[in-house]
């Protein structure tokens, strides 16, 4: 099996632990293929920036030119993932979503502790979206941008640390989510350090893509998610017009 995981930003080293991460929990015989959009923001943090990369994700996986069974969209809280159900065939799936799934099976509510304060309503509004919202007791900022958390691990882990202990001890979450790619790999520290199950978004995503693929299953083509209708898409693909 092969799993597309797409970074939403231009850093490729952000590319590289995702993929890290990715490959440390996939099952044995699946293939991570980490794949860097062609354009688009070094870091996503924002509407703009997030609607840019949405582009630049359908964009690379609309080149990517070998097989592949299932698709992970590694940027939390942002935009695109409907659109990339309709373009592929097989099951999409997006760090948030699968994040906050799986920390509602075993807890009772979740905390997300994300990068920066501005990022707190887009997560709101896609946890809402995917009607995972009621069982969300708070979405706390840790104050790093996504390039800070990849560039001092070690800061990272105590910043976030700090906040999910504040999510358990002040906001009563159960469980605590990793709200951002760029922390992909910091589950364990966290997890000593506040005492609950912390949910890796990248690792949650991957197994789900795995389950959906060996179970047969992918997105409903009926109606809502159904394939784009033919017609002439100026420019499109981006990347190949431009000639990247």
């Amino acid at each position: 099996m092969r799993i597309l995981l797409v970074n939403v930003n231009t850093s490729e080293a952000v590319t590289e632990a995702l993929g890290s991460q990715a490959r440390a929990v996939a099952r044995p015989g699946t293939e991570i293929e980490a794949l860097t959009p062609r354009f688009g923001p070094e870091s996503v943090e924002g509407n703009f920036e997030s609607h840019l990369s949405a582009v630049a994700v359908m964009d690379r996986v609309a080149t990517y030119e070998h097989p592949y069974d299932a698709v992970v969209q590694a940027g939390f809280g942002e935009h695109g993932k409907e659109g990339l159900q309709e373009l592929c065939s097989v099951p999409v799936v997006d760090i948030t979503e699968a994040a906050a799934h799986v920390a509602v099976m075993i807890g009772d509510r979740y905390s997300v502790v994300t990068s920066l304060r501005r990022t707190v309503p887009q997560i709101e509004t896609r946890l809402a979206q995917a009607g995972l919202d009621s069982r969300c007791a708070s979405i706390r900022a840790s104050g790093l941008g996504v390039l800070e958390l990849e560039a001092d691990r070690d800061a990272a882990v105590r910043t976030v640390a700090a906040q999910a202990r504040a999510a358990v001890e002040e906001d009563g979450a159960e469980t605590v989510v990793l709200g951002c790619g760029g922390m992909a790999g910091l589950d364990e520290a966290v997890r000593e350090a506040c005492g609950v199950p912390v949910v890796d978004g990248v690792a949650a995503a991957v197994a789900l893509a795995e389950s959906l693929v060996g179970l047969g299953l992918t997105t409903s083509k009926i109606s809502t998610f159904a394939a784009p209708r033919p017609k002439t898409v100026t420019h499109w693909p981006l990347s190949t017009a431009l000639g990247l």
